[in-house]
């Protein structure tokens, strides 16, 4: 190198150096720093941001200080979102705090909901670069006229009477969880929470994909094993450009989820080859959601259409939701009817009613008005899904404040299902009567009910979540009783669902155990 070239090459490691630092100052101070501002000048309150991220520091510690609630409560806020809980009661409803140097807008009032769950092109789904197309995918996280062709297609297969497969074969893995649980409980004791996936895992397989859990058995330990990776990537999913770093947890996130949809590729074309050929055209979801491709493409052109691969991510939400929301909802339901046992009296009362000794049907869960009643209070309380978040990604007004470019909203549904402005004294408390004159109007605040969100994206298989639900719990009424085991821990735990921290440990008893399983 001449003498010359040596001036050259320092100014070009000093601009070099100077623009980066300058690009790492901007983003994690000065930046975080003039939204700060920004949000306050608008009267909003939060935590003041902090270089060291404190926020997220104090967020994990309350988390990791958390115990049991003890005695049994449903006030479980300070336990499942105890950072949130804090800010709340210190700064009201409207409030901000980080998680690293991104600012998070705290929402609950109803007009900003509304706005929020209506304006689905301004209010999107947060782009979570570190989990990528591996974990977020489907309905579940698409955008724009890419979610509109997806939801037009497949709402036909999830309307109510296409649904009556769901409730045939949920009744005949309900049986066979059922004779699992006398063959294998302990004095009566049975941790219901795994049998529960078992059994919601069999339902996906026959009435989604027509076969069942023993033939799909691996894409369901795939699919366990991506979420318990994914729940470890979320927490440095804030981190910039850490979905560029090759990490050991990123590398095996990759694996697992190839292997995951060529298993499901397989799947999804020998079912269209089939429809192809004029093969019996089964009415489980897949063929229906095929066969509405099918007519759309023909209909408007390939490029409206679904393609094999799009197929295959709605299938991999298929066995996401299906698995995680159902057996949640049904293990929160028998914890509480285990707790409240004079409501699972009630309940049981009017299932035999209705069916005496007979399977359900789907014309008589339509007639269970007490059990709807149940379940509705049961997911206002232990909603599967305790929160949801939207970003904004360009400068949008939010009702009488303007929210910068990169906020996150956070709708703690958790806290809007226990708000007592809009639910009474009596938010925290199991009273399923509130719903005796149905869910639009247990409460005169339209935006209180958000267990299946709300607007264009309200969640798609509510209709198949509440009949699997329906038929189960007729099911288990029918053939056991059941009570909290003295071990049960009342831990309920937001690990991106909720779940209970210490597993669902009942006390089951047989009714009539002299008689065969009346199905």
């Amino acid at each position: 190198m001449t003498p010359l070239a040596y001036p050259v090459v320092l100014s070009i490691v000093v601009t070099t150096f100077l623009t980066c630092a300058w690009q790492i100052l901007w983003f994690l101070w000065l930046k975080p720093r003039k939204v700060e501002r920004f949000l306050r000048q608008q009267g909003l309150n939060g935590t003041p941001y902090s270089l060291l991220f404190r926020d997220f520091r104090e967020m994990a510690r309350m988390i990791k200080q958390a115990r049991p609630i003890t005695p049994f409560s449903n006030d479980i806020a300070p336990f499942a979102f105890p950072f949130v809980h804090h800010n709340m009661e210190k700064y009201g409803k409207l409030f901000f705090t980080w998680i690293g140097p991104r600012p998070v807008l705290n929402i609950m009032d109803s007009d900003m909901l509304k706005e929020i769950f209506s304006r689905i092109y301004e209010f999107e789904k947060p782009r979570l670069k570190a989990l990528g197309d591996v974990f977020l995918y489907g309905l579940l996280n698409i955008e724009g006229e890419k979610w509109a062709t997806h939801r037009k297609i497949m709402d036909p297969a999830f309307h109510l009477e296409k649904l009556k497969l769901v409730v045939t074969a949920t009744c005949s893995s309900c049986e066979e969880m059922m004779r699992t649980w006398e063959e294998q409980s302990v004095g009566g004791e049975v941790d219901v929470w795994p049998h529960l996936e078992r059994m919601s895992s069999d339902v996906i397989s026959r009435a989604v994909l027509g076969s069942s859990y023993e033939q799909d058995k691996r894409i369901f330990v795939l699919q366990k094993k991506l979420m318990r990776l994914a729940i470890k990537a979320s927490q440095f999913a804030w981190i910039p450009g850490s979905s560029f770093l090759p990490t050991t947890l990123r590398k095996r996130m990759s694996k697992i989820d190839c292997e995951l949809k060529s298993l499901l590729k397989d799947m999804v074309i020998a079912r269209e080859k089939a429809l192809k050929e004029g093969g019996a055209e089964e009415e489980d979801l897949l063929g229906s959601i095929l066969k509405s491709n099918r007519k759309e493409i023909e209909k408007s052109g390939q490029q409206n259409g679904m393609s094999v691969e799009d197929v295959v991510e709605e299938c991999k939400f298929f066995y996401l939701s299906g698995q995680d929301t159902t057996t949640l909802f049904l293990t929160w339901t028998m914890i509480l009817l285990s707790k409240y046992k004079n409501w699972q009296e009630r309940a049981r009362e009017e299932v035999l009613q209705v069916f005496g000794d007979k399977k359900p049907d789907f014309e008589g869960l339509s007639r269970l008005k007490m059990v709807s009643m149940i379940l509705n209070e049961v997911i206002r309380l232990y909603g599967t899904v305790p929160l949801t978040l939207r970003t904004v990604y360009e400068t949008t007004k939010l009702g009488h404040i303007q929210i910068p470019a990169g906020v996150q909203l956070y709708v703690p549904l958790l806290l809007i299902h226990r708000d007592q402005d809009r639910w009474g004294d009596d938010a925290n408390e199991f009273n399923p009567e509130r719903f005796s004159v149905g869910a639009s109007t247990a409460t005169k605040n339209e935006l209180a009910f958000l267990p299946f969100g709300y607007g264009p994206r309200t969640c798609i298989a509510r209709n198949y979540v509440l009949l699997e639900a329906k038929a189960v719990l007729a099911m288990v009424l029918q053939n056991f009783s059941m009570e909290l085991s003295p071990s049960y821990k009342h831990a309920p735990t937001p690990l991106i669902s909720l779940k209970p921290q210490y597993g669902a440990p009942l006390v089951l008893t047989r009714i009539k155990p002299n008689l065969p399983f009346r199905t």
